[in-house]
Formats: C-alpha cells, sequence, structure tokens
C-alpha cells in the first residue's frame, strides 16, 4: 500500500512539474513577442495610417525571426498592395488602369440608344464583382450613389476651383455645362453582363466614391493572409478597417471628425474584431464662393452639390465597398431615406446635419461616444 502511495504522489510531482513547465513556456521562454508599428503614408490621394501587431517568429538560435513581411514589412506590403490597386485597377487618370481603359473605350464607342451595336469591353473578374456591388446600391438607392459622374466631377473640378479661390477667382461651372455634363451620366443607361461592360458613347466611370473602400477590403484580405499579424486598424482617408484584436484585449478607438469643428472629434467609435467604417462629409473637400459651399458629393439629379440637409454621414459595416458606397448615398438622400437604406443592408449609420442634430441607428448607439 505504501508503494501504491508513493507512486500516486510520484505521478502527482511528475504532473505538477509538467503543469509548471507549460505555464511558464506559454506565459514567456517560448511566446513570440507581439509587437506595434505604426506609420503614416500618402496613397490614392490620401493619407493611410496604419497601427499593426505583428508576432515575432523565434529561429532555431532563439533571436526573432526577419522573415518575409516582419514587423516593419508588412505596412510596406500594405503601400504597394494600395500601389497596385489604384494603378491597375482604380485610377481614371492612369492610362493603363482597368479603369481607364474601360473609359477610353467608351470615349469612342457607340451610343446604347443608337441601333449601331455599341463596344462590348471586357472586364476582369475582380471589376466585374465590383461593378456588380455598385449596381446593386445604385438601385437599392434610387441612383444616390451613380458612379457614371466622370464628366460631371471633373467639370466641377474642386482641386482647381480651390486654387483659383485661393486667388478670389472662383468660377463655378454655368448650368448649361452642368446639363449637358449630366447628358453622359446614369448608371441604368450601363449594360452590365458577365465579364463585359457597354457603356453609352461619352460616359466616364469615376470611382471615387467607392475606391477607398475597397482598398479597405483589399488590405483585410492580405491581412488574412498573413496569420503573424494578430490585429491592425488601417485607414485610407475617411475610410478604415480594424481587423483582429490588440495585444491587451481593448477595443479599436476610431475616431469620427467634427464636421463643422476643425481638428476636433464628433466622438470615438468602440469596435471589437474585423469593421468596415466610411465618413462621407462637406467638410473634406470643399469650397467656399459667395457664403455658399461646394463640396464634391454631387447629387446625380442635379450635377450640383448634394443639399440634403446632412453634413456628414459615417457607416459601420462588414464591406468596405458597402460602407465607402452607402455613406455616400446615404449623404444625397438625406436622413430619413438615408437611414432606411443603411438599416436595409444591416449597417450602423450616425448622421450629422447641418445645424449638428444627430441621428443614428440603435446599434450605432452601443458603439458611439460623444464628445471625446
Amino acid at each position: 500500500m505504501k508503494r501504491k502511495i508513493r507512486g500516486r504522489r510520484d505521478i502527482g510531482i511528475w504532473t505538477a512539474t509538467v503543469l509548471l513547465a507549460l505555464a511558464f513556456c506559454l506565459s514567456g521562454c517560448g511566446a513570440a513577442p507581439v509587437r506595434q508599428q505604426t506609420s503614416v503614408d500618402t496613397a490614392m490621394g490620401t493619407i493611410v495610417t496604419q497601427t499593426l501587431y505583428v508576432r515575432q517568429e523565434r529561429g532555431h538560435t532563439g533571436k526573432e525571426s526577419e522573415a518575409e513581411g516582419g514587423t516593419e514589412g508588412e505596412s510596406a506590403f500594405v503601400m504597394e498592395l494600395l500601389a497596385q490597386l489604384e494603378q491597375q485597377e482604380l485610377s481614371w487618370r492612369i492610362e493603363d488602369s482597368e479603369l481607364a481603359r474601360i473609359n477610353a473605350r467608351a470615349d469612342t464607342g457607340a451610343d446604347v440608344s443608337m441601333e449601331e451595336e455599341p463596344d462590348v469591353i471586357p472586364v476582369s473578374s475582380s471589376m466585374q464583382d465590383i461593378l456588380g456591388q455598385i449596381w446593386q446600391i445604385s438601385t437599392d438607392s434610387g441612383g444616390a450613389l451613380d458612379v457614371t459622374l466622370g464628366r460631371l466631377s471633373r467639370l466641377w473640378n474642386l482641386d482647381e476651383l480651390a486654387v483659383s479661390a485661393g486667388k478670389g477667382q472662383t468660377h463655378i461651372p454655368a448650368a448649361e455645362q452642368i446639363q449637358s455634363a449630366l447628358e453622359d451620366t446614369g448608371f441604368e443607361r450601363v449594360r452590365l453582363s458577365e465579364g463585359t461592360i457597354t457603356l453609352p458613347a461619352g460616359m466616364q466611370l469615376d470611382l471615387g466614391a467607392v475606391g477607398k473602400g475597397i482598398a479597405c477590403d483589399r488590405i483585410s484580405a492580405y491581412l488574412h493572409s498573413r496569420p503573424q499579424v494578430t490585429g491592425a486598424v488601417v485607414a485610407v482617408g475617411g475610410s478604415v478597417v480594424t481587423y483582429g484584436e490588440k495585444p491587451d484585449g481593448s477595443p479599436w478607438k476610431v475616431a469620427i471628425m467634427h464636421p463643422r469643428e476643425e481638428g476636433n472629434y464628433l466622438g470615438i467609435l468602440s469596435l471589437t474584431g474585423e469593421h468596415y467604417i466610411s465618413t462621407s462629409g462637406d467638410y473634406e473637400r470643399y469650397v467656399m464662393a459667395e457664403g455658399v459651399r461646394y463640396h464634391h458629393i454631387f447629387d446625380p439629379v442635379t450635377g450640383y452639390p448634394a443639399r440634403s440637409g446632412l453634413c456628414s454621414v459615417t457607416i459601420v459595416c462588414d464591406s468596405g465597398l458597402q460602407a465607402d458606397a452607402l455613406s455616400t448615398a446615404c449623404f444625397v438622400l438625406g436622413a430619413e431615406r438615408g437611414l432606411d437604406l443603411a438599416k436595409s443592408y444591416g449597417a450602423e449609420a450616425l448622421f450629422v446635419d447641418e445645424v449638428g442634430t444627430l441621428y443614428m441607428t440603435e446599434g450605432m448607439r452601443e458603439i458611439f461616444s460623444a464628445g471625446q
């Protein structure tokens, strides 16, 4: 009996020793450290800020491995991804991008309304997916989102207007110019088929309303492919993606800019896990002329900057493209119709009107803290 008791005691001591050793390894000696990297750069015509948490693997020597995509490499890969997205797919300015090639073909093609068969333009599977999602939101919003406004946005050319405004020489486009540009717009006039798109002659696409949301989708896909990245928050202009978690488990904090108090926050979003946030506002790119604010979010019906009574719209949902597209569409629609549209997509929304009144979905109330 004594030998049996001693045997059990020996087993107990051995088990306790193993558990202690295992706990020690898990808590310190064998655990790969997670390091934070923060960077600020520019891409796609805007500021890109990144905070990444990257696990550093240890090699057989016990030193931290400098494997491909180490702590400093991950943010560089993200910037390279954004550059490729702009240059190869989304830019209407870069001649070799897919969007520019589509526009070039449409610029010389026949009108869809004419008997002559218009030019059928092939598109990649990626562009097909992007345009399909856009057209669905355009339909659901009654045309409040319309990426066929290329000629109209170039007519307004807010960057050039801003320069002229600085010289006291702001020249707003004439009504007849705006009406002429509107004749080359209308998403419902586009034929989108499997692998092809057909645009009326003269129509020009501009994906500026969704481009940064698409960028967030691509960033998320990249992060999912990098198991060493345990958490991240990346902002591409007014579009943000949160991913994974912080080492301490605390929520991601995403600030919403105040639309009328430059440099101040309207409030803070507290989020856990993966989310996509997009804010559209009349304070981002605008020109003041004779007391009127001319901004970059155009009403597809009037051809002028939207006057819906709102000055800021923030959307939180599970897709970067949808967040970006919905923030634009909701801004054009106004508070009541915009909230209905956001809810139909299962998105959370925060609207600010021109007198400072806040409108939000119930879910947004749970994650938004004002005045921080």
